[in-house]
């Protein structure tokens, strides 16, 4: 089980990575999916994507989508036909959004950066995003931390 020091360890990493010029995805997924055997390097590889609301699109939030892919190798099947397993995932991905949501008040990166469309060419001077981030890892590990 993990306790909230080794939380906060895991949320320091992903704050490290966002901060060091990689995408909220990124940060997200490559700090935790160590937890699963799989290598900061493909994490963040795996992960390039989906930042920006996936591909800049501001769709989507990146910190959010990061968490989804982690709740994949968490509680995703890989067993065809299996529409329980599937069923099971889909419940843990929609109380994660649930959960970020409640913190943020949107799983849309447009609605959280205050933008007016979904445009991959307007920015912002200052972003939410670090602390999206800490808090989907937080949400991530908080919901799994009896599984470790």
């Amino acid at each position: 089980m993990l306790d909230t020091i080794q939380i906060e360890q895991y949320v320091e990493r992903a704050r490290s990575l966002f901060h060091s010029g990689f995408n909220c995805s990124q940060a997200v997924y490559a700090a935790c999916a160590p937890l699963y055997g799989i290598s900061e390097d493909l994490a963040l590889r795996i992960a390039a994507s989906f930042g920006g609301g996936i591909g800049r699109m501001h769709s989507v939030c990146g910190a959010a989508s990061g968490m989804f892919l982690l709740e994949g190798l968490q509680s995703g099947t890989n067993k065809q036909g299996d529409t329980q397993g599937k069923m099971y995932n889909y419940n843990q991905v929609r109380q994660l959004a649930q959960a970020f949501e409640q913190q943020h008040g949107s799983l849309i990166c447009a609605e959280l950066l205050g933008l007016t469309t979904h445009q991959p060419t307007q920015k912002t001077q200052k972003t939410p995003c670090a602390e999206m981030v800490e808090n989907a890892v937080r949400i991530f590990l908080t919901q799994n931390a009896d599984k470790w």
